[in-house]
Formats: structure tokens, C-alpha cells, sequence
């Protein structure tokens, strides 16, 4: 392990001294990506200084036992030799998991997409609840929220709503919310009393870079509309909103929410980025999924993920078999143990994969 740390630490050495150099600061793209790269290292040389010295302590401890001539000194020796070994199993488990290479896209920000599935107008109400939990979650972890597009429902909620997170490892965080999440409830628009269930579809998009993704300007067909939705005359009445249709693919992407014709145009590009990013993605997912299978996926819009139970009060993660009867606090945004222990496991099975490499 000492070996791969050692490699670790003449990295970070290297990149301290490359991210003060002048062309590399010039070379935005270069400096972007030692900058992400300087950070995870700084980490893990800390890290390995700590187990630099715990080995040191240890064998130190070791030498003073051994002689023997300090009954006092001895005395502490084992103190410190007991400290550290109880620290070291720890410590080697941190080590091993930070070695296990990370997924590029896990520190990037992400484009949320919440859809409304079967069920009609309650899944419209359920797509705004998935929202709201959603955005309540992001502040709770200081992240901005910037809504991109919406599609309101006719009783309430949202046929569909687009919207952007800004903040640190907001992929690696929210990816495992992608995938179909399920309401059972008495609906607003049930007079009966009858418990439906309805559904709503969460895409979670890594926000692609202009450099992860080139589009080709040929590529892209523009349109200027005018918003609908709220905003007020200069919004409803000028051609501000812009949709964006690239031809190969047939992927759209459009945004309406800010009153700038151009500012509507960059987050219709960030989005049509981000859709094009996740299909090679997708490919790519496919791909491993090959090669191995993972108990928690992070993109499968066609699985069952999540079940709010309002009658009982819970909500049951079907991945993991986790239920959790406090509904009321996860649905204001309190997501954390689910969140928590979905990464859990998925790092698990990441430490189990890489523990032959140990």
C-alpha cells in the first residue's frame, strides 16, 4: 500500500507545482481538470501522511518495548502502540476505499428532470412533491437550484420540470435517484377515498462541459417562442423562450424561465450538452454492465425504485430494501439516510470489486 501511496504523493507534488504555472493556468481546460485532480489527491496525501506516521509510531513503540530499559518509557511505548493499531485497520480501509479510481462524472453538477408518469393529474402533484423534496434537499447541502423549463399540471404540480444543480459532488450524490418513484394515496382529486398509485420519472443528467461534448452548430435547428407560465407581459409577450433540436439525434432541449432570449439560449445548450453527455454514458454503463452487475443503478429509467406509502407512512427504497417510516421529514427534503445508504452500498461493492488489487 505504501508503494501505491508513495505514487500518489509524487502526483500531487507534481500537480502542486503545475496548476502555478503560467500556460497551464492559460489553458482553462488543463487548469479546470488539474484543479478537480489536485483536490481529490490533497486528500489522499494527507491520508497517506497519517499512515506514514502511524507506521512510524508503530515501529518506533516497537524499538522502546523491545529494549526494555525504561520501565516509564515502556509504559507509554505500549500506550502509543495500542493507539495506532487500533487506528491502522481504520485508516487502511479509508486508504483502500480513496484508492478505488472514482467516476469522472460524480463531481459534476447535474440537470434533474422530473416527469409525471401514469396516474393523470395526481402524478402532475406527485412530480411538484418530488420537487420540492428535491430542491429543500439541495439547500440542506448548499447547493443552488436554477429551474430550466417547466410544463405545469392542470390541479397543481408539473407535467414535467427541468432544473439545474450547482455545488460540490452533486452527480456523485443524486445519480442514484434516477429511475421511477412511486406515490400511493388518497388523490386530491379523489372524492371517494380510494388509494391510488401513481407514478413520476426522475433523470438525473451529468451537466456536460462544451469541452466533454462538441455540438456542430450545422447539427442544430433554433427556435424562438413565446414563454407560457407565469412571468408577466414582457415574458408572455416577446419571443424569449428557445428550442433547441439537434438533427442527428432528434434530442430537444428547451428553456423559457428567464426573460434574456440569449440566457434562455445558454441553458438550452447546457441541457442539450448534458442529454447528448448521458447518451455516450448509457453506452458506456451498458457496457460495464457486461462486465459486472451492481445491486444500485444509477440510471435505469424504466425501474420501480421508490414507493411513498402515505397511508402508512413510509417510504421503502426497493435497491437496497430500505423502509424508513418517516414520510412526513423525506418528503420536506430530509432524504439524507436514504441518500447515505444507497452510496453505502454502492461503495461496498466498489471496496469488494477492488480488494484483490490489495
Amino acid at each position: 500500500m505504501l508503494d501505491r501511496l508513495q505514487i500518489v504523493k509524487q502526483r500531487f507534488d507534481e500537480i502542486s507545482d503545475l496548476i502555478i504555472q503560467p500556460d497551464v493556468i492559460a489553458d482553462q481546460k488543463r487548469y479546470v481538470q488539474l484543479n478537480k485532480e489536485y483536490k481529490d489527491l490533497k486528500a489522499l496525501a494527507e491520508k497517506r501522511d497519517e499512515y506514514v506516521t502511524i507506521m512510524g509510531n508503530i515501529e518506533e513503540a516497537n524499538e522502546i518495548i523491545s529494549d526494555g530499559s525504561d520501565a516509564e518509557m515502556v509504559e507509554m511505548a505500549k500506550m502509543q502502540l495500542e493507539e495506532a493499531k487500533q487506528r491502522l485497520p481504520e485508516l487502511e480501509d479509508e486508504i483502500k476505499f480513496m484508492l478505488i479510481p472514482k467516476d469522472a462524472e460524480d463531481a459534476k453538477n447535474v440537470m434533474v428532470e422530473i416527469r409525471a408518469g401514469t396516474g393523470g393529474d395526481e402524478a402532475s402533484i406527485f412530480a411538484g412533491d418530488l420537487f420540492r423534496m428535491y430542491t429543500k434537499y439541495c439547500e440542506t447541502k448548499g447547493w443552488r437550484t436554477s429551474v430550466v423549463d417547466m410544463n405545469e399540471g392542470t390541479s397543481g404540480g408539473f407535467k414535467e420540470v427541468i432544473f439545474e444543480v450547482t455545488g460540490e459532488d452533486v452527480y456523485g450524490t443524486l445519480k442514484f435517484e434516477a429511475g421511477v418513484h412511486r406515490v400511493q394515496r388518497v388523490p386530491q382529486t379523489e372524492t371517494q377515498g380510494r388509494v391510488h398509485t401513481s407514478a413520476a420519472t426522475v433523470m438525473v443528467l451529468p451537466e456536460a462541459e462544451e469541452f466533454d461534448v462538441q455540438i456542430d452548430m450545422n447539427d442544430v435547428r433554433v427556435d424562438f417562442f413565446c414563454s407560457s407560465g407565469p412571468g408577466g407581459q414582457s415574458v408572455n409577450t416577446t419571443k424569449s423562450a428557445v428550442r433547441l433540436t439537434h438533427i442527428p439525434t432528434g434530442l430537444v432541449a428547451q428553456c423559457q424561465d428567464e426573460k434574456s432570449q440569449h440566457k434562455n439560449k445558454d441553458k438550452a445548450f447546457t441541457v442539450l450538452r448534458s442529454r447528448l453527455y448521458e447518451q455516450e454514458l448509457a453506452k458506456k454503463d451498458a457496457e460495464d454492465a457486461v462486465k459486472r452487475s451492481s445491486q444500485v443503478s444509477s440510471g435505469d429509467r424504466s425501474a420501480k425504485i421508490r414507493t411513498y406509502n402515505y397511508a402508512q407512512g413510509r417510504v421503502t427504497d426497493h435497491r437496497i430494501g430500505l423502509t424508513l417510516y418517516d414520510l412526513g421529514n423525506i418528503m420536506n427534503g430530509d432524504i439524507h439516510k436514504i441518500v447515505d445508504e444507497l452510496q453505502l452500498v454502492s461503495n461496498t461493492e466498489k471496496l469488494k470489486e477492488a480488494s484483490e488489487v490489495f
